[in-house]
């Protein structure tokens, strides 16, 4: 007997429970849009976004059970479907769209419009949950207990335990005020500096540093010793061994693509010149290997997909916990977006490219529910399907002669769609294995998607347009480390005037810790960004080995520590994002001559340097220890 026969859900198929709401749609749409813009600037400050699924739930739970008092772990779960939506919007737009923005500042052209953002994350948005609908029998259903899906099960355990919601939604809660006053203090009234930086004299090329934010605390903590030793070790290499050996070779030398003598150079600029490319040529051959190293998954994955939508043996289920959306409801939506895709200039490509389109969406979209349901989203090789998709629509855009800031532009747009379905894919068979284990309505989740969907694409693009105008994608303030990599990629195929010699020896570098076993990607990261980032996500990483490692303490207590820091640096990660946001609003609004960010700036009447800035990280990582390993309520 199959499992899935075997399998009983939390809420059986035969109770109704308030499910999609007003309440539940209302509080997963205001969700939705919060973590979407969060991560979209914690994505273009390190390259990386945090699911946001575990925290829409917990505050869900906060919000319905401890406010309103209702109490249906439906509602819960369509919450969290709806919200989490806005982080995998967020992640497939910050990956690719701030290309366009940095190219027409450097052509002198107006950056693209809010409504043509928002066409690009719809098309791929709703692609992405369309595609998975017929998937999630043959992958959620049949396979459960094969694909454990971890993000979507880990989620429905919070969920499951939901009378424990209240006091666990109290630490989001927590860390997101504390994150977002912290952020105002550094950034906003200025009284201490966001990054402590030190040139080694000594050493020339190299530099030590850390960027005292939650954000990076908080990334930290949730990935763990290992991925944040790997960034860690990235920047090592790069800022204590490559800077400091081109410094000592060259000397005087000018070298392409710089301008200046390499003598003349402090750290930062030898790694704006020379690093980052090093970085961008590891981050891009990291990217291609992990979607080779999934190939024979993709290739089993895609055909026994395709063969269990053709099964003829399929028994038409009446149940409520087994109906999706109607099959020619997915037909039409999935058509009428190849027409939407095929008009629009915003887009610009032929029928047959809109198709293409669909098919490598469709393709990818299988590639990416498999991946995620084995190894987890924060495994899924969005960035590889992207490069990849870039290089063969860009050589193919060549050869077909549409060349120039046109094919650029073109190769950027198809991608982003592309990446978009990826990685809204992979959110929506974590919200449906969820949904599975707990008991909801399918088709109700597939709208919840849909929901999701629809409110963070129409709010994405505001959220980049106020970063790019405050501090411009590309910056120090916002690396946009995946779309400049992106950016280089359409144009190295296009120009072929990127610097190769630095690209490829970030490819060998790629290779070599590769052979040595090392995951690349987080190792790459590191090595392309500049090493305060690292630094203060190697510390975050740090206090999560301690909790793990520490003696004395029952496992009970151990895991509930672990758990609520998880929650609390989620509100981190949250806090200082939404604070971002607001920010970067005072940077660009006026009052009389100034700007209002300009205004609050009390860096003039109090700044505590760099000392005040490791004193109050310091305060922040104990309060990470006193909503955990200290709270009081806490499991003995």
């Amino acid at each position: 007997m199959h499992e899935k026969n075997q399998f009983k859900p939390f809420i059986s198929a035969d109770k109704v429970l308030p499910e999609m709401t007003l309440t539940s749609v209302s509080i997963g749409i205001i969700l939705a849009i919060v973590f979407g813009a969060a991560n979209a600037y914690l994505g273009l400050k390190v390259g990386m976004t945090i699911s946001a699924s575990i925290p829409a739930a917990v505050m869900s739970m906060g919000i319905i059970r401890v406010i309103l008092k209702r109490d249906s772990i439906l509602e819960n779960n369509l919450v969290q479907t709806i919200g989490s939506a806005g982080e995998s919007i967020a992640a497939g737009a910050i990956f690719t769209l701030p290309a366009i923005f940095i190219w027409m500042e450097e052509w002198g052209q107006p950056a693209p419009s809010l409504i043509e953002i928002s066409i690009i994350c719809l098309c791929g948005g709703i692609l992405g949950v369309l595609f998975m609908i017929p998937l999630r029998k043959a992958l959620i259903v049949k396979e459960h207990g094969v694909l454990p899906y971890p993000e979507g099960t880990a989620c429905s355990e919070v969920l499951l335990a939901g009378e424990e919601g209240g006091s666990k939604a109290s630490g989001v809660f927590a860390g997101l005020g504390i994150a977002a006053a912290y952020k105002f203090l550094s950034e906003g009234f200025k009284i201490f500096p966001s990054e402590v930086h030190y040139e080694i004299q000594s050493y020339k090329g190299s530099a030590a540093g850390i960027d005292v934010l939650p954000a990076l605390l908080g990334v930290g903590y949730i990935c763990g010793i290992k991925i944040s030793s790997y960034m860690f070790a990235g920047g090592i290499l790069g800022w204590f061994a490559i800077l400091p050996l081109i410094s000592l070779f060259a000397g005087n030398t000018v070298m392409y693509p710089g301008t200046d003598p390499i003598s003349s150079m402090g750290s930062f600029a030898l790694w704006s010149n020379y690093l980052k490319y090093i970085g961008a040529g590891a981050v891009a051959a990291g990217g291609i290997m992990s979607l080779i190293k999934s190939l024979p998954l993709i290739v089993s994955t895609f055909s026994s997909s395709i063969k269990d939508l053709k099964s003829k043996d399929k028994v038409v289920s009446q149940e409520r916990t087994d109906k999706d959306l109607p099959v020619n409801v997915i037909i039409i939506g999935i058509v009428a977006l190849i027409v939407i895709i095929w008009l629009i200039p915003t887009i610009p490509v032929s029928l047959g490219g809109a198709i293409l389109i669909t098919i490598f969406g469709f393709f990818f979209a299988t590639v990416s529910s498999r991946i995620v349901g084995l190894v987890g989203s924060s495994n899924n090789p969005v960035s590889g399907m992207t490069i990849a998709t870039l290089l063969i629509t860009t050589m193919i855009l060549k050869l077909t002669g549409v060349t120039g800031r046109e094919g650029m532009l073109s190769a950027i747009a198809i991608g982003s769609v592309i990446c978009i379905i990826a990685a809204i894919a992979g959110d929506t068979s974590q919200d449906l294995k969820t949904g599975y284990i707990v008991g909801a309505t399918p088709y109700k989740q597939q709208i919840g998607e849909i929901i999701g969907v629809v409110a963070s694409s129409i709010t994405i693009g505001g959220a980049l347009y106020l970063l790019n105008a405050a501090w411009g994608f590309g910056s120090d303030k916002l690396a946009a480390p995946q779309a400049t990599l992106m950016k280089m990629v359409v144009e190295g195929v296009m120009n072929g005037n990127l610097p190769w010699n630095l690209v490829f020896t970030g490819v060998a570098i790629a290779i070599f810790i590769a052979i040595l076993g090392i995951p690349v990607l987080p190792f790459a990261i590191g090595l392309y960004l500049p090493i305060h980032l690292s630094t203060g996500i190697m510390v975050g990483g740090l206090v999560r080995m301690y909790f793990e490692k520490k003696k004395n303490i029952s496992e009970t207590k151990r895991k509930d520590a672990i758990d609520r820091g998880v929650l609390y640096t989620s509100g981190l990660i949250a806090g200082e994002g939404l604070i971002g946001i607001l920010l970067a609003v005072f940077a660009i609004l006026k009052v009389g001559n100034r700007s209002l960010a300009e205004i609050i700036d009390m860096s003039g009447i109090i700044n505590l340097g760099s000392i005040g800035a490791l004193i109050f990280f310091a305060l922040l990582i104990v309060s990470l220890f006193k909503f955990t390993i200290w709270n009081k309520g806490a499991s003995k």
